[in-house]
């Protein structure tokens, strides 16, 4: 089964895939392999940096806060940058998901924010879709604390979101990461087990 795991962020993607991955699933996080890719001599760092060339650092590599500054708020750079680095992501993850067909995982999951709204359409590619949501004042809390937002840049890092409502339409199982660590291992739980007997 190939599990698709998505949700906006700072809503806790992370601790619901490491208890997928407690339970026996291959986990594959799409967002390190954003970071593997944008490394030097990944796949997509040649084609960025002549993009974006101010983004190289004395060092070599790429300064994602740069990038992120670019293209945060204009469109067209986004779109730009996402047309480089979205198939080189695509391409990794998928070599990762073949790697874990072979060795005889059961249930992998694939953690992406833009697995519905991104170009790859890694959405149509899975047997299923968990989405996980939290209540807006604790993902907002969240932001501040892991990334040392301000109030103004958390609000506006929130915004750019894609809508919520898009990432429910398409969800098999919602889990809310509101509440105790323990509610939420019960939840992932309950879903793996609807899983594994084919009922998900």
């Amino acid at each position: 089964m190939l599990v698709g795991l998505t949700g906006n962020i700072a809503v806790g993607k992370s601790t619901v895939l490491a208890m997928l991955k407690a339970h026996g699933a291959f986990v594959i996080d799409a967002d390190q392999a954003a970071h593997r890719v944008l490394e030097p001599g990944g796949s997509a760092f040649g084609q960025v940096v002549a993009r974006f060339p101010s983004v190289l650092q004395a060092d070599g590599t790429i300064s994602r806060p740069a990038l992120g500054q670019i293209v945060f708020g204009d469109p067209t750079a986004l779109g730009e940058l996402e047309a480089i680095t979205h198939p080189a992501i695509s391409k990794l993850i998928w070599d990762e998901v073949a790697w874990a067909k072979a060795e005889g995982y059961a249930v992998i999951v694939i953690d992406a924010v833009k697995l519905i709204e991104g170009r790859t359409k890694l959405a149509d590619r899975v047997d299923t879709i968990w989405v996980v949501t939290c209540n807006p004042t604790t993902q907002r809390e969240r932001l501040i604390h892991r990334n040392n937002y301000s109030p103004a840049e958390a609000d506006a890092r929130l915004a750019a979101q894609p809508p919520l409502a898009e990432k429910l339409a398409r969800a098999d199982l919602v889990i809310d990461n509101s509440g105790t660590v323990a509610e939420t291992q019960a939840q992932v739980a309950a879903g793996w087990v609807k899983l594994i007997s084919g009922h998900l």
